[in-house]
């Protein structure tokens, strides 16, 4: 690389074809997460032939389709604009990657469109600029060729005569020294390497820039180009770049998402879930390294059947009123005559039911007359304000208590479901018993697998029907899906009780595996039932909420 780069977005004449060559790169695969053959048992059933009206599709993309999905876009317009790959990806970059848009732009004033990009316009072939040394922030002047059929030249900053000395750690260079130990780009700023070295690796490893990374002379705007950063800094340093570009692609794509697990480089892609659409659906997807996740808001699970904006009001107020509640039962009690709430707001334990007048003791909660200090008084009681406290401390603790009743559920299935693991350690062992007292092969035994793999599914969409109820409005539909709701649990609940049954001889096996397969078969249908009524509910607009989504 030359150590100058005026005007140096652009390829000499005779290089375009070279360049041009070079940017050839491989149609993208698409990798897709349906299976060959066809399974009812397939945990990515959302990909199936038939799929259901709420269901969407999508495809899993490693990192590779994702860097060839760039580069076939970046040749694309290298071609059409006639612009080397650097430039064309700092122009896709800057429209976020919208070609149509960027064409349009460029066509109509290129000018505009490469300036705003944070590239410097195409010069003349005669236009030269020679810069001083001593004034590293004169810009050069260009003249400007618009339309791409006229070829364009790299034009060179020549610097004359004399020392150059760099503005950042005053470092004087020889005529000599200058081309090997300092660097220029396009915009005629001109610093020693090291500071270009320093800047760059500050701005990718501490601040995680990329796209934007600009000219260290303050007030220009002029991008770094890649083939810049990737030979004045380390090479940890340039693949961390090279990542965080790839992580700004997927970033700015409305139809790529990664996979949220942990240790997974996965990428998915679903055209079928944009914002729009997310009240009316829950764009559940799955990854090849096994885990679910929603493509509408990047939850790493499945949280149907609620729609995402629901899912993110509930967690917040998770995180809030779970404080609450801790602080009331710190800071709260109720009086032991007439049960109202109260708060302890001094230092005394002397209490008074503002309600019922009950003097008593905070910390024993008994009569206060038995604690010998009937001197103590305490103020008068206003009983008008008193009475509207009660009534706003009432509505207040109804709603905490309607809170805590869908939450204690929520929490109860959450935890339920995490324990899986033991679950399966119990299961497993009790599935070697069954082979060793009933004389039955492996495969025989891996019913009470997919029992407990119905239990865990049917928990988290229990789960998740809590959140959805506590937001409901009181209708009709309301009370259908608390029915279903409710049929559910109580098949999960009886399905749970027969997994953990002891197993005493080969008679009672054979029973206890029929038990298990029909109600794992029936909380499958129970499940079906409620998912598929409450997703379609979404797109037939039967749900109504008491917040607006």
């Amino acid at each position: 690389m030359s150590s100058d780069g005026e005007n140096d977005d652009f390829f000499f004449e005779d290089e375009y074809d070279d360049a041009s060559d070079q940017g050839e790169m491989m149609e993208d695969i698409d990798s897709t997460s349906e299976p060959d053959v066809y399974d009812a048992l397939s945990p990515a059933l959302e990909e199936a032939p038939q799929r259901k009206p709420y269901d969407v599709t999508w495809k899993v993309k490693t990192l590779q389709e994702i860097i060839d999905m760039q580069n076939k876009e970046i040749t694309k317009i290298q071609s059409v604009l006639e612009v080397p790959a650097s430039s064309a990806a700092i122009l896709l970059r800057h429209y976020v990657w919208n070609s149509e848009k960027l064409q349009e732009q460029f066509w109509n004033d290129p000018a505009f469109a490469l300036n705003e990009a944070g590239l410097s316009p195409p010069s003349s072939p005669s236009t030269r600029t020679i810069p001083l040394p001593q004034s590293p922030s004169r810009r050069s002047n260009r003249s400007i060729r618009s339309g791409p059929s006229s070829p364009i030249r790299r034009t060179r900053s020549v610097v004359t005569s004399g020392p150059f000395e760099c503005p950042i750690c005053c470092m004087e260079f020889d005529q000599q020294a200058i081309n090997k130990h300092t660097y220029s780009m396009g915009c005629g700023h001109r610093f020693c390497r090291d500071c270009w070295t320093e800047y760059l690796s500050g701005k990718i490893k501490s601040e995680g820039e990329s796209a934007k990374i600009q000219c260290m002379e303050s007030g220009c705007g002029r991008i770094v180009r890649e083939e810049v950063i990737d030979e004045l800094v380390e090479k940890d340093i340039s693949k961390r770049y090279h990542n965080l570009l790839n992580a700004a692609f997927v970033a700015d794509s409305p139809n790529l998402r990664w996979c949220p697990h942990p240790n997974c480089e996965f990428i998915i892609e679903c055209s079928q879930a944009p914002s729009r659409m997310l009240n009316q659906i829950v764009p559940t997807v799955g990854c090849k390294c096994g885990h679910d996740l929603c493509f509408g808001c990047g939850y790493a699970a499945s949280h149907r059947p609620v729609l995402c904006k629901i899912v993110k009001l509930w967690e917040k107020k998770c995180a809030d009123d779970s404080e609450t509640s801790n602080w009331l039962q710190a800071n709260t009690k109720e009086c032991t005559k007439c049960q109202s709430t109260i708060e302890k707001n001094g230092g005394c334990n002397h209490m008074t039911c503002k309600k019922c007048k009950w003097e008593f003791c905070w910390v024993c909660m008994g009569p206060w007359t038995e604690h010998g200090t009937a001197w103590y008084q305490c103020n008068r009681f206003d009983e008008k304000s008193g009475i509207d406290a009660r009534d706003n401390q009432a509505k207040s603790r109804a709603s905490l208590e309607r809170y805590l009743h869908y939450f204690n559920r929520w929490a109860n299935h959450e935890l339920s479901a995490k324990l899986d693991a033991e679950f399966y350690q119990k299961t497993e062992k009790k599935m070697e018993q069954m082979q060793n007292s009933g004389n039955l092969s492996w495969i025989e035994v891996q019913f009470a697998k997919q029992a407990v793999d119905a239990v865990i599914k049917a928990r988290t969409t229990l789960k998740w029907s809590y959140c959805m109820a506590f937001y409901l409005k009181r209708n009709n539909m309301t009370e259908l899906f608390e029915d279903n709701q409710r049929d559910l649990e109580r098949a999960v609940e009886n399905l749970g009780y027969l997994l953990e049954q002891n197993i005493s001889d080969t008679e009672s096996i054979s029973k206890l595996r029929q038990d298990i397969t029909n109600q794992a078969a029936y909380v499958q249908k129970r499940h079906d039932i409620l998912m598929d009524d409450t997703l379609k509910g979404y797109l037939e607009r039967r749900w109504e909420f008491t917040v607006d989504i």
